[in-house]
Formats: structure tokens, sequence, C-alpha cells
């Protein structure tokens, strides 16, 4: 999770207004793909890490910082990304305050059949989201 949230203060300051998010891919202990967040209407994080490995991923670990998007808005599900992809596990500092997705990013992983670890590392996290994450008005 280090490794994601190194990997998400690279989307600063050309990802606002979406938050820095950080994502890497492990198989076999070893990190394969990187991916952060892109300017708006561009790869969210996950779709940037997914779009460097071929194949199925069911044996690989995805480390985010911020819960995959449930919802397509500017840009697709990132959820629905990693579920195609058949990633076998995730592990995610935050949930996503956004009320389009407040957990039903992570409700589709489960559903899905995947093993979903949550509140991973969140202190280390907050810092770099918290700032740039959706907040009442």
């Amino acid at each position: 999770m280090r490794e994601a949230i190194a990997e998400g203060q690279k989307a600063l300051p050309a990802c606002l207004p979406n938050p820095p998010v950080g994502c890497v891919l492990v198989r076999d202990g070893a990190i394969i793909a990187r991916g952060h967040t892109q300017p708006p209407f561009e790869a969210h994080a996950e779709p940037m890490a997914l779009a460097q490995v071929e194949g199925p991923l069911s044996d690989v670990i995805c480390f985010v910082t911020l819960e995959p998007c449930s919802f397509h808005q500017r840009t697709p599900s990132c959820a629905k990304a990693m579920i195609a992809r058949q990633v076998g596990m995730a592990y995610v500092a935050m949930i996503d305050p956004h009320p389009r997705n407040q957990g039903r990013g992570i409700q589709m992983l489960r559903e899905a059949g995947m093993v979903v670890v949550t509140d991973f590392l969140t202190e280390q996290a907050r810092p770099q989201l918290a700032p740039y994450l959706y907040k009442e008005p």
C-alpha cells in the first residue's frame, strides 16, 4: 500500500478535481503494474494499472488508496474493470465518501467473488486524499 500511496502522489496536480489515487498490482510478491489518477476524462488509477498487464488476473493482488468507483461518470467504473479482469484480491485504504459510491464499489467486488480488505493503512493514505475527497455541500 505504501507503493500505491507513492504512486498517487504522481497524480497531483493534473488529476484535480479528482482525488490523487494510486494503485499497484502485485503478483508473487512483485509489483507488475502501477497507476495513478490521470487528468479529468482520462483513466483512473486502476484502469491505468490494469492496461499494463494482459489476461486474467486471478493471481494478482490490487492495492488501491481509494475505493474503486462503482459508477460511470466521466470515466467507466473502476470496480467493473477490476471484475472484468478477474483480479483476485484487493486491499483498499479508504472508502470513498462520494454519495454515488460509499461502499458500493467494495460491494460490487465482493459480489463478484473478490476478497477485499478495507481500511488498510488508512492513516497513511488519508493525508494525501482527504483534501480532495467529496464533501457535503
